[in-house]
């Protein structure tokens, strides 16, 4: 109970203010703006775990940091997960029609409109961030650190090389050691970045660090394996879309290589490994556990 009420907590603080930040460019004086505001609150507001944002947040705590300096980093970091949904959606890629049970952003506004709405997302990201860095220079260090760890996730040595390893290798059978590239790349890039960031604001010792680096690592592939196992045993109810779709798309998943028995076997590998590597940090990983733990269990 204390778990879910935590999270719930800072999933508000979240969404709260990613409603200030798209408010305030709201009321601003490009009036062609608008439309394209209407297009992110599609997006951004549809739902969902707000993980990503909660990791960093819980991760900056956990070393003694105060979460207000390190909000804008989480919110920018949801609009660059966001966009990569609206961009992933579109036929050109996995060519979805429902996202968190509601239609995709270009099924409502058309493919044009979805693609300059998650340019507008990422972009938007980026400047949050540096303000955010102004506006804490007493921190400039940590919060440079922080940026360029998120952008090369999200980048060419994270997200999307992963994307586009999935992609290249649809209709092809890959090995183990591939698909556990796209997994870690295309997925668990970005949930590895958001601990990473949140303790990079305030500097840890390097086996601290080695020890954030396991869990984060580990709770990025569990996240992804447990997503291809719920695209076969979830429900559209409690998924929000579609199920079945790795298999009609001819995804490389981890059940169709290795089975579904042994994923779920893996999956808790790999938290158990993530829970041992913070036993340093003692009940100021409470949280951290928890979330991770979450993960086995979730239907969502």
């Amino acid at each position: 109970m204390k778990f879910e009420i935590e999270y719930n907590k800072l999933q508000t603080i979240i969404v709260d203010r990613l409603y200030k930040y798209l408010d305030i460019r709201r009321f601003g004086h490009l009036s062609h703006s608008q439309s394209i505001l209407e297009i992110m609150d599609y997006s951004l507001f549809s739902g969902g775990k707000r993980i990503r944002p909660v990791l960093l947040l819980a991760a900056h705590k956990m070393v003694g940091g105060n979460i207000e300096e390190s909000l804008p980093l989480a919110c920018a970091i949801e609009m660059i997960h966001n966009y990569s949904l609206v961009h992933d959606d579109l036929p050109a890629m996995d060519n979805d029609d429902y996202r968190r049970g509601k239609p995709t952003t270009h099924v409502v506004y058309g493919e044009d409109m979805a693609i300059l709405a998650g340019d507008a997302l990422l972009n938007m990201a980026y400047e949050i961030m540096i303000e955010n860095a102004y506006e804490n220079l007493q921190n400039i260090e940590g919060h440079i650190k922080a940026m360029h760890i998120l952008a090369k996730a999200a980048g060419i040595e994270g997200m999307i090389s992963g994307q586009v390893a999935d992609l290249k290798y649809e209709n092809e059978t890959i090995d183990a050691d591939g698909l556990e590239f796209i997994h870690r790349y295309k997925t668990g890039a970005i949930i590895n970045a958001c601990v990473l960031a949140g303790v990079a604001l305030e500097g840890i010792d390097s086996h601290l660090l080695k020890a954030i680096k396991t869990y984060g690592y580990n709770i990025g592939l569990a996240f992804q394996i447990t997503d291809d196992i719920l695209d076969i045993e979830g429900s559209f109810d409690k998924l929000g879309k579609e199920v079945g779709s790795d298999e009609r798309n001819k995804k490389n998943t981890f059940p169709l290589l290795h089975g579904l028995d042994y994923s779920k076997i893996y999956v808790n590998e790999l938290i158990t490994e993530a829970l041992d590597s913070l036993k340093e940090f003692g009940e100021d990983a409470y949280f951290l556990n928890q979330l991770a733990l979450s993960i086995i269990d979730r239907q969502y």
